[in-house]
């Protein structure tokens, strides 16, 4: 069996607020609706991770913290910029190998992220369906700002320039599952559909539709 290291597990999050998050799920939702999908996508991403085994958890928040938080995680502010930008600056607040997965996937499991930090590799690549990334691990998180800075964000190029760079760099890559980032109706729907029972996600995305009939 090959050892393992500790792996900090960080988040980069907005907060939920009607208006600033999931406006792509507006229609068929309102702005507050949008808001408590995403609200339930975050906590639900939370609570997965504190189902791992990691030293330290680290939340890099644009916004404030909510009741959506629980505890077992040290909040940082995300640095201002572009989602480049602001991906290698909360990099900066990790020692150790580091993982970072984003809140637009509540259908993640802690078993899915169960090999980051076998021996033999320098990073770790969670690809989504639309062409972008949902998790990306670096055993060095010093480098995250020549690896990411520069990547363009939100295309569907993004996953694939991203993980040229770490092959690129001469490191060792490992991949995780595709999943789909939650950022149309459709994608709410396919998502809620792979979660784990008692997701919050889910239970949201079931009473819209209960009150949409």
């Amino acid at each position: 069996m090959s050892a393992r290291t500790p792996v900090t597990l960080l988040v980069i999050a907005k907060e939920p607020v009607p208006g600033r998050v999931k406006t792509r799920l507006t229609p068929p939702y309102t702005p507050h609706e949008a808001a408590a999908l995403a609200e339930a996508a975050l906590a639900d991403t939370l609570h997965t991770l504190l189902k791992a085994s990691a030293p330290r958890r680290v939340l890099a928040l644009d916004g404030a913290p909510g009741a959506w938080l629980p505890p077992g995680y040290d909040v940082v502010p995300q640095s201002p910029g572009d989602l480049d930008e602001r991906i290698a600056a909360a990099f900066a607040h990790c020692d150790g190998p580091t993982l970072l997965v984003g809140m637009d996937t509540p259908q993640m499991t802690a078993d899915m992220i169960a090999d980051v930090g076998r021996d033999g590799h320098d990073a770790w690549f969670g690809p989504a369906a639309d062409g972008g990334f949902w998790a990306l691990g670096l055993a060095d998180p010093t480098r995250a700002g020549a690896l990411v800075r520069g990547v363009p964000m939100s295309t569907d190029r993004t996953g694939a320039i991203q993980r040229n760079r770490l092959t690129e760099a001469g490191l060792a890559v490992a991949d995780l599952p595709v999943l789909r980032d939650v950022d149309t109706a459709a994608d709410a729907v396919e998502a809620a559909a792979r979660c784990a029972r008692g997701s919050s996600f889910a239970a949201v995305l079931n009473s819209l539709a209960e009150v949409a009939r």
